[in-house]
């Protein structure tokens, strides 16, 4: 999902725009900063009119300002949904569109030009505006309902009343006035998560930048293939039986379809993929801390007799968090207002996401599937080749304001296999040089780079949204996640009937026979493309009540080899799912207490692995020593307090410098995730192998010389960091969890970073462990990313569960939801999550009505 801001490179340069005088103002105007502060909070309670609502509305907040919304008519409650996420997160709706439309020059001037570029080539708001047409008209109605919601709001109060946020940006002297929310914001937001969530990617990059000056089978090395040996996939059971994955057939078969058998052009195209991939390596893992974990246990594994279900998507850490709380009730549940639902929105995205409703419960982790190939294209004159003639390039031109600039005129490119990316992305045109295929034409100067990506291609993922809040069964649910296009889930269910189940959704490619996916392809020979189907939804693997009573989803691989559709090779190694797998089994009845501590479970399964190489490795006795004794007794739990886990996790980025930095380029250096832990435990078991050795020397460096350095420079590191005496050395202390703004927040400027940003978290956990808080070895021991929220549903009773947000619902510097739940999050623990309406009236410490307007 969504990464922090950080990732857009014109956040490092904002400090240049943000002018000095700032501070000044800031300084002069503390007197009133109380008052500017507060312009921007919510009125909570009382009454207030919402033109175009045709009855009463009420919102109940808790002490923790989650609202939970009762109206009489769907449109009422999409309408009010609205209107309460602009109250409370506009400022973060209003950035979100300027990112999907390609539009952040105008807020922020120049150095934002890079990144709309890049957007407005891919072109998200433009499939946003054709995906509009394409949706139910009840999902249409709904969105419009909450567009008048949004712009009620924005209506009745004053550019400083909407955010502190734009308060500070008037005094840098912009001019602005917020346009209208429209149904296409929010369905271009989906882009953006789906971006996030695009699969392998930056791994046909780095493969093509390996293989530069590496052979195959050091390349190899660094991608090995997922250990299913070691790590059960999701879906242990089942086959693809004439179309349709069967959950209980043991190999495919036949028998009387329920829908019609492909063509033979289909089937020869797939024989051609599975021959491909018999070529190629299995490749495994993304390596980027992005994923997620969820699992359900039915009632025969459950304390309460019924289904408990959990789940705690990982995605970059920002403030406010991606998450916002929300229950969304229909006064009287019917087929006209349908609606009794509750868990976690996207502000600017009507509907839950991610919840329970009166009946089921759902929980989302990336599949992960290869939906996006690059596609090398040779271009001369305005055309591009393909199957031996030049064709026209489809060109369009757009102008981006850019705040303070002259207005630009971009050119974007297209082939049939999609944009140009190499046109506004450097290290694509690097690749599209460097990159080395068979029956290349002349390049000359390099290949352009197109990208495909299932996203670019409209879909109605929005209907499915709106569909799982009202899916009251299995069969409900499943027609549900059928629309759902991207990015492609796990989804996980539960049901008050006891039912649990797993279903793999989204648009998957088939690809012709002469593209994996794993490297960019040759785009002028017609055999690289992809088919003109995708992996049929009722072919995609799925599971009801398994017999082993659980499933568990945290990025593994799906289902075995012999699944016949290629999903992708790059799964996550698996070690999250093993280890939650593992503790579920050895409990004979989970109680809903041991779900929310198998969520915080530090456990380091690599630690296992490497820690005895690291005990074999003879040390200078004394000063050297002293941290190495601290893993002789460790348990290799990473909680935040642990001397052991700060000394093992310095060795650990120590050792990936030592043995991949001098021989892999800056931009490829290693994060330290689940890729690396499953390739340096492989090497381990080659003491003499060629990646150990360091080319910068004339000596020849083997795996026990690498790991004796590694030892005794993280035992310098953490004296210069922390402390000479190992037992003051802590996890927590290098660990440190920053909540950052995603705009302001990045200024550079010291006073406007105070106001925006919450610093210093020392949290325990650490990368590929369940509780995933990751950090990347290239840049620090500072999270990355982190379990972007925490729930467990009991079906037994909906009013028993428990959720915690990473931050807190507000949007707003200063209020007293802005981080309220951080604190608890850090500390491991959850809130109430009442569902029933009594419930609710008993947790209630606000209450706004909103009326109809006359």
């Amino acid at each position: 999902m969504w990464r922090s801001f950080r990732s857009w490179p014109w956040v490092a340069r904002w400090a240049s725009y943000v002018a000095a005088g700032l501070v000044l103002v800031l300084v002069a105007a503390s007197v009133t900063a109380v008052v500017v502060v507060r312009r921007s909070m919510p009125q909570t309670s009382g009454e207030q009119t919402l033109a175009g609502l045709d009855a009463e509305v009420q919102v109940l907040r808790d002490e923790n300002g989650i609202a939970q919304i009762y109206a009489d008519s769907t449109d009422d409650l999409m309408r009010a949904q609205g209107y309460v996420h602009a109250q409370d997160r506009f400022f973060e709706m209003d950035v979100r569109r300027h990112i999907t439309a390609g539009r952040m020059a105008e807020l922020f001037g120049e150095p934002a030009l890079e990144t709309d570029k890049f957007v407005r080539t891919m072109g998200w708001r433009r499939v946003a505006e054709q995906e509009l047409a394409l949706l139910e008209s009840d999902t249409r109605a709904a969105m419009e309902a909450y567009s008048e919601g949004v712009n009620a709001y924005l209506g009745e109060r004053s550019l400083s009343q909407l955010s502190l946020e734009y308060t500070v940006l008037g005094l840098t002297g912009l001019e602005y006035e917020p346009e209208e929310w429209t149904p296409v914001d929010s369905l271009a937001w989906l882009k953006a998560m789906a971006w996030d969530l695009r699969g392998n990617m930056e791994d046909e990059i780095a493969r093509v930048l390996l293989a530069v000056n590496h052979p195959e089978q050091d390349v190899a090395a660094l991608y090995p293939g997922y250990p299913y040996d070691r790590h059960a996939p999701i879906v242990r059971r089942g086959a693809v039986v004439d179309g349709r994955f069967e959950p209980d057939a043991s190999g495919p078969g036949s028998r009387n379809p329920a829908r019609p058998a492909y063509g033979a052009e289909v089937v020869e195209a797939l024989e051609g993929l599975q021959r491909g991939l018999e070529r190629m390596p299995e490749l495994v893992g993304r390596g980027s801390g992005i994923g997620s974990n969820s699992w359900v246990v039915g009632p025969e594994h459950s304390a309460t007799g019924q289904p408990l279900l959990a789940n705690d998507p990982h995605l970059g850490t920002s403030l406010p968090g991606i998450w916002y709380q929300v229950g969304l009730h229909c006064t009287t549940v019917s087929a006209e207002c349908p609606y009794d639902v509750s868990g976690f929105s996207f502000s600017g995205v009507p509907g839950v996401v991610i919840g329970h409703n009166q009946d089921i419960a759902w929980g989302f982790t990336n599949l992960g599937p290869d939906v996006t190939d690059l596609f090398l294209e040779r271009v001369e004159d305005g055309k591009w080749l393909y199957d031996d003639r030049y064709r026209p390039l489809k060109v369009r031109t757009e102008t981006i304001e850019v705040r303070d600039g002259e207005d630009f005129e971009l050119t974007i490119r297209e082939t049939d296999h999609g944009p140009l990316l190499s046109d506004v992305s450097a290290e694509l045109s690097t690749v599209g040089a460097n990159a080395e295929v068979t029956k290349a034409p002349d390049r000359g100067n390099g290949f352009a780079v197109a990208l495909r990506w299932t996203a670019l291609d409209p879909a109605p993922t929005a209907d499915a949204i709106l569909a799982l809040n009202r899916a009251g069964d299995w069969d409900e649910f499943r027609a549900a996640a059928a629309d759902f296009s991207v990015p492609a889930q796990n989804l996980v269910y539960a049901d008050r009937e006891g039912h649990i189940g797993y279903q793999a959704p989204g648009r998957v490619p088939i690809r012709k026979s002469g593209n994996d996916g794993t490297v960019p392809s040759a785009g002028w020979l017609p055999e690289n493309d992809w088919s003109d189907r995708d992996v049929p939804f009722d072919a995609l693997p799925m599971v009801l009540d398994p017999d082993e009573g659980f499933i568990v989803t945290a990025n593994q691989a799906v289902v075995g080899r012999d699944y016949p559709y290629f999903l992708t090779d790059d799964w996550d190694s698996g070690y999250r799912a093993q280890r939650i797998r593992e503790l579920i089994q050895a409990e004979a009845d989970v109680s809903l207490d041991e779900m929310l501590e198998l969520q915080l479970d530090d456990h380091n399964s690599l630690a296992e692995e490497l820690v005895p190489y690291l005990l074999d490795i003879r040390l200078p006795r004394g000063y050297y020593s002293a941290g190495q004794e601290l893993l002789a007794d460790w348990d290799f739990r990473q909680g935040a307090d642990s001397a052991a886990a700060a000394y093992f996790n310095v060795v650990w980025s120590n050792l990936l410098r030592l043995t991949f930095h001098d021989e892999i380029r800056e931009s490829l250096w290693p994060d330290g995730g689940d890729r690396w832990w499953l390739a340096v435990t492989g090497l381990l078991r080659e003491p003499a192998g060629t990646w150990w050795d360091d080319r910068r020397t004339s000596n020849i460096e083997t795996r026990d010389q690498v790991l004796r350095t590694a030892l005794m420079d993280a035992r310098d590191e953490l004296v210069r960091r922390q402390s000479l005496d190992p037992g003051d050395w802590s996890w927590g202390r290098l660990h440190r969890m920053d909540l950052r703004s995603q705009t302001l927040g990045e200024s550079g400027v010291g006073a406007v970073e105070w106001l925006f940003n919450r610093d210093g978290y020392r949290i325990g956990g650490g990368g590929s462990i369940v509780n995933a808080t990751s950090w990347d070895a290239a840049q620090g021991y500072e999270v990355t990313a982190a379990p972007s929220m925490r729930m467990v549903v009991s079906m037994a009773d909906l009013d028993e569960s428990r959720w915690v947000n990473l931050s807190g619902v507000s949007g707003h510097a200063f209020d007293d939801h802005f981080t309220d739940q951080t604190d608890l999050f850090v500390e491991g623990r959850t809130l109430a999550w009442p569902f029933s309406r009594e419930a609710v009236d008993e947790a209630a410490e606000d209450t706004l009505t909103l009326v109809p307007s006359d």
